[in-house]
Order: structure tokens, then C-alpha cells, then sequence
């Protein structure tokens, strides 16, 4: 059986080809320390949102400058890898001209179309990432998330959460490991953010959902390790940004990590660590930047139970309404 280990690489992280050359040497390290990766991209920074402009223009008819940035974007990366967008990706395109005219001509982007047309983004990254491993002489395997990961029926959920706010089980999946255990390939590249319903249509995990994909994989295949490589080292005790002196956390335990990233540490969503803490998969922040940072590690064993203050959050565009009376002098 192989020793698995999710690797999970978000926006910044698969941008450029000088990013795919850092995953491909990671990927080629996990390989000779004897794990099987299981890789989970993101879409490219800012093609999310641009799905989402492009979503809006549609509604009006006017979506082509929309799409026209979003291919461009991928040409000019295609480019940089020394790889054919037109052979990689001209599907995918013609994809999303089809459903933003599906979109223009009905004047509405219902939740089933919104998911299919923002689930492009990891489709488009991931099919070019994995042709520039082949390239650099990886044997890595383009999955789809979508047949992977099942989200969990909610008849009480609108129709808005069903298909852009899904959820999934991660119970241990012994059937999705063993599919995977058969597939080709000593890596595998896949999708977050993505997902299917019952009914085979394609779902969302919601805005940070690549984590949780992430998360849920690790789960459901008993892997050894998750990491998430971002654009930042790990956890810190406050936001370096904006205090000088913050410092690196370096080793977290899982409830003292939910709490800093739900109170604002925007490394980390705070969903994707639920299912690594009941599984028991020590979870590592990694930096594609500076990959030789160690980061953060977050498990059962990295914290020694000690009260103290870890970090400090901060969050802006909060208003604190503060009520005296007779009876509450000075009580806010």
C-alpha cells in the first residue's frame, strides 16, 4: 500500500512556471522519501474572481473582455511553461464561452451555472500543471476532483448552498483509496475547490474550499501528512504586515489553530482543519517562496498545554455599540 500525502498549492503558488518548478521539486522529494502525492491546485491569483466578473458581465451580455483576460492570462502561462494553450486548454475555453452565452441568453447566472463556470479555474491550472510536470519528467496523473470527492445531500439547504457552499463526508474512504492505489502515475494532480452532488453535477466548497479539498483527501485517504503551501511561512503571533516584531508560530496544537485562523489569520481556513484533527494527519504551512522554511506544523503533539497568549488577531470594519443606563453604568 502507498504512504499518501496531500500536497495542496493555492493561487500564487501555481502562477508561474517558476512556482511549478518549486511543486515539481517538492513533489520529486515527497517521491524519494517514499510517499505517493496526492497534489490539489488551486486556480491561478485573481482568475476566481475574474470567473466571477466574468459571470456578472454575462447577466448583461457583455462577457467577452471578461473571458478574452481570463485566456490571455492562461496563454501567457502557457507560454512561460513552453507549452500549446490552444492543444491544453482549447476545450476548456470554448467550455466557458458557451456557458457565459448560455448565461446572456437566459439574462440569469442560476447557482448550477455560477458553480460550473468558477469550478474553470482549477480545471484550467491543473490541466496545465500537470502537462509541465510531464514535461520536467514527472510520471504525474491529471485527476478529476469531481470524481473523487461526493458532497453529502442537505435537502434543507436553498439551492444557492447546495451547489456553492457544498459539504463532504470525511470518514476514512477505503474504496477511494483503493481506486487511487490503481491508478497510473506516481503523482496525482487534482482539483479543490470542486466537487459533485449526488446527481453528478459539479459543486462548490465555498471561498477557501482548495483547503478544505485538501483537508478532506488527507481524511479520506489516511495520509500520512497534509501541506498546504502558500504565499506565507505559516501562523505567526500576530499579522506581520503590520507588527514588525511577529513571530513564526512553529508548532501549533489543532484547537489553538482553529482559533487563530477563525479569529482572522487568513493562511489557513479554519474548515479545513477539522478533518485532519479527527484523523489525527499532522497538517504543515509551507511557503512555495521559501521552500526551505520548515513553517508552521499544527498536530495533537505540538502543543504543550501551557496557558499563554499564542497570537494576537486583529479584525477591521467592526463596529462596537456600547449601551449605558441607570441600572448599567458603564457597562459596554
Amino acid at each position: 500500500m502507498s504512504r499518501w500525502i496531500v500536497l495542496k498549492f493555492g493561487g500564487t503558488s501555481v502562477a508561474t512556471a517558476a512556482r511549478w518548478q518549486t511543486i515539481a521539486e517538492e513533489i520529486r522529494g515527497r517521491i524519494t522519501e517514499g510517499y505517493r502525492p496526492l497534489v490539489v491546485c488551486s486556480a491561478v491569483e485573481s482568475i476566481s474572481n475574474r470567473l466571477e466578473e466574468a459571470i456578472a458581465r454575462a447577466i448583461d451580455g457583455d462577457h467577452e473582455t471578461a473571458l478574452a483576460a481570463i485566456e490571455e492570462r492562461h496563454r501567457r502561462l502557457a507560454a512561460e511553461m513552453g507549452l500549446d494553450a490552444d492543444a491544453l486548454l482549447g476545450k476548456r475555453f470554448e467550455e466557458l464561452r458557451r456557458l457565459a452565452l448560455g448565461i446572456a441568453l437566459i439574462r440569469d447566472a442560476n447557482p448550477r451555472l455560477r458553480a460550473r463556470i468558477l469550478a474553470e479555474g482549477e480545471l484550467l491550472s491543473t490541466a496545465l500543471g500537470v502537462a509541465f510536470l510531464q514535461r520536467l519528467g514527472l510520471d504525474a496523473t491529471w485527476c478529476d476532483a469531481r470524481e473523487l470527492l461526493e458532497a453529502r445531500p442537505d435537502p434543507d439547504a436553498n439551492e444557492g448552498r447546495r451547489y456553492l457552499a457544498a459539504s463532504c463526508h470525511a470518514d476514512f474512504d477505503p474504496e477511494l483509496r483503493a481506486r487511487l492505489e490503481g491508478t497510473a502515475g506516481e503523482a496525482l494532480i487534482t482539483q479543490g475547490f470542486i466537487a459533485r452532488d449526488p446527481a453528478g453535477d459539479t459543486v462548490l466548497l465555498g471561498r477557501g474550499g482548495s483547503d478544505t479539498s485538501a483537508a478532506l483527501f488527507a481524511a479520506r485517504l489516511r495520509a500520512e501528512r497534509l501541506e498546504i503551501w502558500t504565499d506565507g511561512p505559516g501562523m505567526f503571533t500576530a499579522n506581520p504586515r503590520q507588527v514588525e516584531s511577529a513571530r513564526l508560530l512553529r508548532r501549533l496544537g489543532y484547537e489553538e489553530a482553529q482559533e487563530i485562523a477563525t479569529t482572522g489569520a487568513r493562511v489557513l481556513h479554519p474548515r479545513c482543519l477539522e478533518p485532519v484533527r479527527r484523523h489525527g494527519i499532522p497538517l504543515h504551512i509551507r511557503c512555495t517562496a521559501q521552500p526551505g522554511l520548515e513553517g508552521t506544523v499544527i498536530s495533537a503533539e505540538a502543543s504543550d498545554g501551557a496557558a499563554g497568549v499564542k497570537a494576537i488577531s486583529a479584525r477591521t470594519g467592526l463596529t462596537l455599540v456600547s449601551m449605558e443606563t441607570l441600572g448599567m453604568w458603564q457597562q459596554g
